[in-house]
């Protein structure tokens, strides 16, 4: 992607955040050298894009862990520019570490973090960390890193790399989530075209109506056109109860001909449609950031 106009690079904060981390995977990934700016909530970072041209946004979209994350794909196939869509795909490792200004491990008497970090811990917490461990709660893992300064060396706090690097802390044990496996997806979005590879995947939003058969009719037309749906899951409409809109990943490029008669002959059997970009599948191995 020729991405040299971007203006701006916004991205779900705060600062030392997965996303953070996602963000600079993009930044090195496309050479971008934008400014960028940590938002407080999913919509205003969709909302950013949505209103200021040439900007990227990256956002979480789904949880190895907790599934979707749906007010990321709510927001997105609502936007008022209907060529915002996704233009890239990254997998990140949700590696926890223990943080703080001293390098003592076992000298640690107090943590702060907060409750969904602490969650994800608890088997270290429970086994390395002393019973009588001194728990203070933080609404961030930023947050958790700057109130270290008002503790004493005792004290430690739970984050990324990242939030070590930021913050100047030590990082005293990496990995110490219980579920090492635990990894995030996340998507870069814009109204900026991407090229067709050999690995590229399609998303799409449609809904269809609240009759037997329907959504069978539209299914059956992937199936006929021999095209491999990937994944697909539904939403209330937001406009009337029992009325869904679902979302799909396909493999391929709807650029390829193929792709774009199955499509639009797919329009034909809907009341909602909005295309949500192709783009090139994330090789897991080779991109996730450790």
């Amino acid at each position: 992607m020729n991405l040299k106009d971007v203006d701006r690079i916004v991205y779900l904060g705060p600062q030392a955040s997965f996303c953070d981390m996602a963000k600079d995977f993009y930044v090195n990934k496309y050479n971008i050298s934008s400014y960028t700016e940590p938002l407080t909530t999913i919509k205003q970072v969709i909302d950013y894009v949505d209103d200021n041209p040439n900007t990227l946004a990256v956002l979480p979209v789904e949880n190895s862990i907790e599934g979707t994350v749906r007010e990321s794909l709510d927001n997105l196939m609502m936007t008022k520019n209907p060529n915002i869509k996704i233009l890239s795909e990254t997998v990140m490792p949700v590696n926890y570490c223990l943080l703080s200004r001293t390098t003592e491990l076992y000298s640690i008497t107090g943590i702060i973090s907060t409750p969904q970090a602490s969650a994800q811990c608890q088997e270290f917490i429970t086994n390395e960390l002393p019973r009588n461990l001194n728990v203070i709660e933080a609404s961030t893992a930023s947050e958790a890193a700057r109130m270290l300064q008002n503790y004493n060396l005792t004290y430690a706090s739970i984050g990324s790399e990242k939030t070590a690097e930021v913050y100047n802390l030590n990082i005293l044990k990496p990995f110490i989530n219980d579920d090492k496996t635990n990894q995030t997806r996340f998507i870069l979005i814009g109204d900026f075209e991407t090229e067709v590879t050999a690995h590229d995947k399609t998303t799409l939003a449609f809904a269809c109506e609240n009759k037997p058969g329907a959504l069978l009719n539209i299914l059956s037309i992937f199936t006929q056109n021999n095209i491999n749906l990937s994944y697909i899951s539904s939403r209330p409409s937001k406009h009337k109860f029992g009325d869904y809109i679902f979302i799909v990943n396909f493999d391929g490029n709807y650029k390829s001909p193929k792709f774009m008669a199955a499509i639009k002959e797919v329009k034909q059997h809907t009341t909602f449609f909005r295309f949500l970009g192709s783009y090139e599948r994330c090789k897991i191995n080779s991109e996730i950031m450790v």
